[in-house]
């Protein structure tokens, strides 16, 4: 064969490929290692690839923020009979959610795509269900991303809050301080996503490293300090106390509630697909690594915790029910210490901030770029000299702030928008994961990274159950007696949310939305 011959061979392969813009819904074939995925699932390559396999196991480390994630709901641990719940609580939802990484990598090695779930619900599902079960999926994985994402700024707001108080005790941010310093917080993520794009993988890769010393200097500082003296191993690992919650014997679920919040956005990473050189490879990869490299760190981190505990009791009232700047405080015998390692997980939660709302903008920009969105054309737009959706970063931003105003009427309000955050993520999660095993598995089992036939549906089987049971324990108060104030309105506010997307879809979505392009996927 002569090179000609091959050149024209070559030639006529990709022919097909650079004919496919965003603006048509054709079908789409098969790769065979040639570099234009994008292409081949049907969308126009607009962003920037500036990301690796590293950097994405890093961002998605850094939206897990091990010392936030399960440091900053540590208090329903607490309320879930404190050691016990966090050490062996910790290690069961890491093989729980480990499961549904292994069925998120599946899906997101076939359809590598910044569109994620909703692009893969549309690939799978039977022809007569698919734009129907695309924008459905698309509108709970877009609800999930900008609510799990408010989550992570108030968090970080409230614990900046309480860190405050651990230095004036007489402090106690009103609503509007509390909101004023969660706008100041979303603001700058703002400034920092729009226009430090190119420096964003390295401080993603700056945020693991920052991460590991951190770890590393906190179990240091609390096993040597051990101001409240140490617990023995039997009583740090294994103490249960299930009298403050009120649930009786369901009170150890509720104290898996930190560790799940911890790991409930693993998904969010697919929507950097389009940013990475090969995505079929590497974002399950990121995927999959990202629980058991964070769940080994993780229990560096909780293990002194649990060994250095001071009375459960105390925990439970600490200021702005943020337990882990007073266990700090008091661990360490003084505020200025308590100050110290708290300094350390705040920096660790900005990173988190940053890398969530990279994440949850990439998320509208998809979604917008299929017109499943109101002003679905502006949204979709990229800034050719910033490589990033503006536009896309703005709306993550506004729908937060006016999200964050429902906290100066209704605290419990506002928490059920955290809740919520984590269930519509699951469920975004088990809508393809299911319809794939309903289907048997005949898209992923040819997915270039797929788990086989046996661990493959067991992981899915063992994912949806784990999702079921998540969608429920985020929908429980954490306490008992059920007051105003202590009431999980979550499920309310998710089938709230779902009804205005339901309104815009038979108003006007169902007239221009069609789903995203056919395609056959990625292969092996």
């Amino acid at each position: 064969m002569t090179a000609d011959a091959t050149f024209e061979e070559k030639k006529a392969e990709l022919a097909p490929v650079q004919s496919v813009t965003s603006a048509e819904k054709g079908h789409v074939g098969y790769l065979n290692g040639s570099g234009n995925e994008i292409e081949l699932l049907g969308y126009k390559p607009e962003l920037q690839k500036n990301r690796s396999m590293l950097t994405l196991l890093f961002q998605s480390l850094a939206i897990a923020a091990i010392p936030y994630g399960e440091g900053g709901p540590l208090i329903s641990a607490i309320y879930g009979g404190g050691q016990l719940s966090i050490f062996l609580g910790w290690i069961i939802v890491l093989i729980l959610d480990e499961c549904v990484a292994l069925s998120l990598g599946e899906l997101a090695s076939r359809y590598p795509t910044s569109a994620g779930p909703y692009y893969w619900s549309f690939q799978i599902a039977p022809k007569k269900s698919k734009v129907i079960l695309s924008f459905i999926t698309g509108w709970v994985w877009l609800i999930g991303n900008w609510t799990i994402t408010l989550s992570v700024n108030f968090g970080f707001a409230s614990l900046i809050s309480a860190t405050i108080s651990m230095y004036h005790p007489d402090f106690v941010a009103t609503a509007w301080q509390l909101l004023l310093i969660f706008y100041a917080i979303t603001l700058l993520t703002m400034v920092i996503c729009t226009f430090g794009n190119k420096f964003l993988p390295t401080v993603d890769i700056i945020c693991a490293a920052f991460t590991a010393i951190s770890i590393f200097i906190i179990m240091i500082a609390l096993s040597v300090k051990a101001d409240v003296g140490r617990h023995s191993a039997s009583y740090a690992l294994g103490h249960y106390d299930k009298s403050f919650a009120g649930w009786g014997g369901f009170t150890f679920f509720i104290g898996l509630l930190p560790a799940a919040y911890t790991f409930s956005a693993i998904g969010m990473i697919s929507a950097m697909a389009e940013e990475v050189d090969h995505p079929a490879t590497k974002v399950p990869t990121a995927i999959s690594l990202c629980v058991p490299v964070g769940g080994i760190a993780g229990l560096f981190f909780i293990i002194p915790i649990c060994v250095t505990m001071p009375p459960l009791e105390e925990v439970i009232l600490s200021p702005a029910g943020q337990a882990l700047p007073f266990i700090f405080h008091t661990v360490m015998g003084s505020p200025g210490g308590g100050l110290g390692l708290t300094f350390l997980v705040l920096l660790i939660t900005l990173f988190c901030s940053i890398s969530i709302t990279v994440a949850a903008s990439r998320c509208t920009w998809a979604f917008a770029r299929d017109e499943a969105i109101p002003g679905s054309k502006l949204f979709a737009k990229v800034h050719h000299s910033l490589g990033v959706p503006v536009y896309a970063i703005i709306l993550v931003t506004v729908v937060q702030m006016l999200l964050g105003l429902i906290n100066l009427g209704s605290s419990s309000a506002f928490l059920a928008f955290v809740s919520v955050g984590v269930q519509a993520l699951a469920v975004s999660y088990a809508i393809p994961i299911g319809t794939s095993l309903f289907q048997g598995r005949r898209d992923v089992s040819q997915a270039k990274w797929n788990c086989g036939r046996i661990i493959g549906p067991i992981a899915n089987v063992i994912a949806l159950c784990w999702i079921c049971f998540e969608v429920v324990l985020f929908s429980m108060p954490t306490a008992l007696p059920v007051t105003e104030v202590s009431m999980n309105y979550a499920s309310v506010v998710l089938v709230g949310f779902m009804a205005l997307a339901g309104t815009w879809y038979f108003a006007h979505a169902r007239k221009v939305y069609k789903g995203p392009p056919e395609s056959d996927g990625i292969i092996g």
